[in-house]
């Protein structure tokens, strides 16, 4: 693996990175995620573009905004920011203009990661998101984080695995198939819920928990990348536990777990 200032040298914002990770260990354990992650991405983004869907192009160049920026690639995540904003009024003569352009700034964001690795594995959290989860029935307490970005949920994972096991899902369709396959049982005692999934959105979760009165049950926070007053608004209007904003890191995310876990064991 290189040296940290390899990185800097390329204008990775490496310092305020590690706001969110902590340490440079963390950091580096977790680099690796970031290249599945833009992979992954990027050929949704392709498909969003090919089928001019520019709803959810705008929801995955979000992530991929958010991903960027959390390991402190500043240009790709400020460029990514640039087709989230294009997307959500329509502009699809934009997305097509300039996709190649994102297209090369992924590219060049995962030689430089592969270079600083140096040839070391990428270490890959284990994620069950790829499995069936419509009758996943929980045995345990458990966390439920719902996020379209791996490398948040790993994050979260990697934070309270120790004292819980903790469940993802990649959007709301799959965070709602864990919910209804649970609900006769007491075991989700936390839901980290992002607002902007693609597919089914953390919105529609929230009308679904209210629909079923779901909320001390299965009491939940929302993690979100919107801080806009319009989504905290809304967002207050139901029976939430709290809220934090994207990105975070273990000291700031460890408390809200703690109060929502705390407002389970009340009811």
């Amino acid at each position: 693996m290189r040296d940290i200032n390899y990185l800097k040298s390329n204008g990775v914002d490496v310092d305020k990175s590690l706001e969110l990770f902590g340490d440079i260990n963390t950091y580096n354990q977790t680099i690796g995620e970031l290249v599945i992650s833009l992979k992954e991405k990027i050929d949704k983004l392709n498909g969003f573009k090919n089928s001019k869907d520019m709803y959810n192009y705008s929801i995955y160049a979000h992530s991929l905004k958010s991903d960027a920026k959390n390991f402190g690639f500043i240009k790709l995540g400020d460029f990514a920011y640039e087709h989230e904003s294009k997307a959500s009024v329509g502009d699809l003569y934009y997305i097509e203009s300039n996709f190649e352009k994102l297209v090369e700034l992924v590219d060049s964001t995962i030689m430089i990661i592969k270079e600083y690795l140096n040839g070391n594995n990428i270490d890959i959290a284990g994620s069950n998101s790829s499995e069936d989860k419509s009758d996943l029935v929980l045995s345990k307490e458990t966390i439920l984080v719902a996020d379209d970005s791996n490398i948040i949920r790993n994050f979260v994972k990697r934070i309270f695995d120790k004292q819980y096991m903790v469940v993802d899902a990649k959007d709301g369709q799959e965070a709602l198939d864990i919910i209804t396959s649970n609900l006769n049982n007491d075991n989700i005692v936390c839901i980290l819920l992002d607002l902007n999934m693609p597919n089914v959105d953390g919105f529609k979760v929230l009308d679904y928990m209210k629909e079923k009165s779901l909320f001390s049950k299965m009491p939940v926070s929302i993690i979100s990348g919107d801080s806009s007053k319009d989504t905290i608004d809304r967002a207050f209007t139901y029976d939430i536990v709290d809220m934090i904003e994207k990105p975070f890191n273990e000291q700031s995310i460890k408390p809200i777990v703690e109060k929502t876990i705390y407002v389970k064991s009340l009811n």
